[in-house]
């Protein structure tokens, strides 16, 4: 139980597990709506075995490399994203009224995703270099929040609002184990609440989907309809599914049910046991990662095992609870699940992280 091999073993296992599972149900999502659109059912399933390839590559490499090492590229790791995020905002690709997306010819990249592991490898150099200081409010919130906000202000710009609020939630996260005063980080969550009711204010969608969330069946053809279908297609899966690419509500009522939204698919064509079997996934790879955290041989690696193994369970709970009404839209994929070149690339490479910070545990 104590061997860094155990813990790596059942985390690539499970990734593996959800990844496998993520390839079949983009085909089962996708194909007829590929097929009506674009005329090839298998459109966005061969670019997701395309990305899943390229995702798996990045984690073998990640998994032999040194994470100390990753201290060194700090400073040019946030230079890099924070090009890449004014670079969205100049150049970038509109989609569904949101400029997120930087596109090279046939390829784009989300630079959001790339925002996500940067700041969890930022936090954790920081804390780790000013541990002696972290109770400070200077060292403890304002320096770590200004570069932080700096960041979610560029991509909140691109009209995201949902990575934002994730990095947010890792940064108080972080700090909190990482010994920050904790009335510093009640303090930042409270100057947060604010910020967060101006924007859902200022952009007339988003106080909709709150209160689309709060009763989607009072407009189930308007703001409620993707809510009210994704509803529909989890009440209709029962307790078994009806079965592998079976679903109706993925033939053209729900939109784009490869992305955002593929796990009520899955709850329709595997039903609750499916469901739970995703969600028990997600648990245990919750569990191991937080094993590998607490007996990382360094605070740097503690931090950063911390900050990946929250990134990845926490998104994929709030594409679940999505999914069911539990809370409004975010516009988070459920990872390793969801088709997008982007969340798969940058979701494997911090497995690699994860798992490089599994072999060099203390007890070893």
């Amino acid at each position: 139980m104590k061997q860094p091999k155990f813990y790596n073993h059942w985390v690539l296992i499970i990734v593996l597990a959800l990844v496998s599972i993520g390839i079949v149900m983009v085909l089962s999502a996708s194909g007829g709506m590929a097929d009506y659109r674009y005329g090839s059912p298998a459109k966005f399933f061969l670019k997701q075995v395309l990305w899943v390839v390229l995702g798996i590559f990045s984690l073998l490499f990640f998994s032999v490399f040194d994470y100390n090492k990753l201290k060194k590229f700090v400073v040019p790791l946030l230079i890099f994203t924070v090009l890449l995020l004014i670079s969205v905002l100049l150049f970038g690709t509109t989609v569904s009224g949101a400029k997120r997306w930087l596109r090279f010819g046939p390829v784009g990249f989300q630079p959001s995703e790339i925002a996500k592991i940067t700041v969890i490898i930022f936090l954790a150099w920081y804390i780790d270099r000013r541990t002696s200081k972290i109770k400070n409010f200077n060292d403890g919130l304002l320096k770590p929040f200004f570069v932080v906000g700096f960041i979610l202000i560029l991509i909140f710009l691109e009209r995201d609002f949902g990575v934002p609020f994730l990095i947010f939630m890792i940064t108080v996260f972080l700090l909190f184990v990482g010994g920050a005063n904790y009335l510093y980080i009640i303090f930042a969550a409270a100057a947060a609440v604010p910020v967060v009711i101006y924007a859902v204010i200022k952009e007339p969608y988003r106080l909709k989907r709150i209160t689309t969330f709060l009763n989607p069946w009072a407009d189930p053809q308007g703001a409620g309809y993707q809510l009210v279908q994704s509803l529909i297609a989890m009440g209709s899966g029962g307790l078994f599914g009806t079965g592998l690419g079976k679903s109706i509500v993925k033939m053209l009522f729900l939109p784009d049910p490869h992305t955002d939204f593929i796990f009520p698919i899955i709850g329709e064509e595997f039903g609750f046991i499916g469901t739970m079997l995703i969600l028990s996934l997600f648990f245990a790879l919750f569990i191991f990662g937080i094993k590998i955290a607490v007996n990382a041989k360094n605070l740097f690696g503690q931090l950063l095992a911390f900050g990946i193994t929250v990134m990845i369970t926490l998104q994929a709970l709030i594409n679940m609870s999505v999914s069911v009404g539990v809370i409004p839209t975010k516009g988070l994929p459920l990872p390793f699940i969801s088709f997008g070149g982007s969340s798969i690339l940058v979701i494997l490479t911090s497995v690699g992280i994860l798992l490089n910070i599994g072999k060099q545990l203390k007890n070893e």
